[in-house]
């Protein structure tokens, strides 16, 4: 609407497009002196902020991929100790399973030990029980012998033979008990 008086008008080149060529270097000459202050004013200070911003976006990450490493790092390291507790761990068990076994065997070592040494008294005492009762047997059958004796030989021998008898009896009855401990034992 407003073109088509401005046409009719016969306004030609930049005017006929409704451009004011005044205001147009006006406007110039206010978006230079705008873009002038900015940029010795404003422009180095906003490159400054947006260079310290990168800076600070650079060295946070830098920064997360140090704690990255070192997140890895005490990762490893805990599996590693981790690792190492449960070999140890393993080889505490083996050796409380060698050392429960080696004092099984000590133990039934001993009681075979004690047992054998047992076994060994009681023979012993068997043995010295076996000897006291022939022994008592043997005085027994000796005083017998000698009363049995006494008795016959009062009635008919002196008293010379009468001793020689009891001699006799005597070594008669060691050597008979003497070939029954052997033979009994």
């Amino acid at each position: 609407m407003l073109v088509a008086p401005l046409l009719a008008e016969g306004a030609s080149g930049i005017g006929a497009l409704g451009i004011d060529i005044g205001s147009l270097i006006v406007y110039l000459v206010n978006f230079g002196v705008l873009l002038a202050v900015l940029y010795f004013f404003a422009y180095k200070r906003v490159l400054g902020m947006l260079d310290q911003r990168s800076s600070r976006i650079k060295e946070s990450l830098e920064e997360a991929g140090r704690v990255r490493e070192e997140s890895q790092q005490q990762q490893a390291s805990m599996q590693h100790a981790l690792n190492e507790g449960r070999q140890e761990g393993q080889r505490v068990l083996a050796e409380a399973r060698q050392m429960a076994e080696r004092y099984r065997e000590d133990q039934q070592a001993s009681a075979r030990v004690e047992a054998e040494a047992f076994k060994e008294s009681a023979r012993d005492e068997i043995r010295q029980e076996r000897d006291a009762a022939l022994e008592q047997v043997r005085r027994q059958f000796a005083v017998l012998a000698v009363t049995a004796a006494e008795r016959i030989i009062s009635r008919s021998l002196d008293a010379g033979v009468h001793n020689d008898l009891i001699d006799e009896v005597l070594t008669q009855s060691d050597s008979i008990s003497s070939s029954q401990g052997s033979s009994g034992g």
